[in-house]
């Protein structure tokens, strides 16, 4: 209970300012309203009342998210196509393949990186300078493009994941895998060690913490490029989708609980590496 009483009161915090902030934008138009039915002279509490009921507010109360989300979700069966667990499976698919591509691809780049001064020098600047280019331009490159040639559904959307992922994997693997002391890897020489002894019984386990940070980075990053993805096939389905049909109706509502949920999948994410993280350190014998 000590634990969670700072989170509590954070949280609590933050309801209070984002009724608070409700009022104050979605005030405008509610007066406009008011006007024209001649109500000028309401209390301040009915007021605020109508602020946080409106059907498009600028800023939707958090009991029409929460309201929203229950109705997207438990309301409805998961094979509807308004349903929000539909749509955020398809997001989630998305996702863990493109995290499953990214990690796999950023290790084996980390791997050859570091056992390799050519490719060093060769590949870890275009890798840096291709995280400067828009993921905006490049979703519907790929998706489009994918598209024209009989490819369409969860692969290109998780080929954008995977470009995202890659980098924090790719990034945390060269670190750590360089991780060890020279006093350590003569220490493996000395043993006679061949370079995969040292890579498997050293520079491996010496990458564990770095690996789990990055793919903690990497799974959250990875829902974004599927979100981001799905915004250039509005017909695929996706969170992202909800989030562009609900821009382009004025549903502010149904935009923020597609944000809630794409939130909720992140953290859930986040913590399922994290327990792997866990078991992993188990296994080798760490200690908590």
């Amino acid at each position: 209970m000590t634990r969670a009483l700072p989170i509590l009161t954070v949280l609590l915090a933050i309801v209070v300012i984002w009724y608070a902030a409700a009022i104050g934008m979605n005030s405008p138009w509610q007066n406009t309203l008011n006007t024209r039915a001649g109500l000028t002279d309401l209390p301040f509490t009915d007021f605020a009342l109508q602020t946080w009921a409106q059907d498009r507010p600028l800023l939707p109360a958090p009991h029409q998210v929460i309201g929203e989300i229950w109705n997207a979700t438990v309301a409805l069966e998961l094979t509807s196509k308004r349903s929000l667990a539909y749509h955020g499976w398809i997001t989630l698919s998305s996702t863990l393949l493109g995290f499953v591509l990214g990690t796999a691809l950023g290790v084996a780049l980390a791997v050859i990186i570091v056992h390799n001064e050519a490719a060093n020098r060769s590949l870890m600047p275009w890798i840096i300078a291709s995280q400067t280019i828009p993921i905006l331009a490049i979703a519907p490159m790929v998706v489009v493009g994918l598209g024209s040639i009989g490819i369409t559904g969860t692969v290109p959307r998780a080929l954008i994941s995977m470009y995202l992922s890659f980098f924090p994997v790719v990034v945390g693997m060269v670190k750590g895998l360089r991780s060890p002391e020279a006093i350590q890897l003569d220490l493996m020489r000395t043993y006679d060690a061949s370079p995969w002894q040292t890579f498997w019984k050293l520079r491996w386990p010496a990458a564990m913490p770095m690996l789990f940070a990055s793919m903690k980075v990497g799974i959250a990053i990875s829902l974004v490029g599927a979100v981001v993805s799905e915004l250039s096939n509005a017909a695929g389905g996706g969170l992202g989708v909800r989030l562009l049909t609900g821009s382009y109706n004025g549903q502010t509502i149904q935009i923020w609980a597609a944000l809630f949920i794409a939130a909720a999948l992140a953290a859930v994410l986040v913590m399922l590496v994290g327990a792997a993280e866990r078991l992993v350190n188990a296994r080798m014998g760490v200690r908590a």
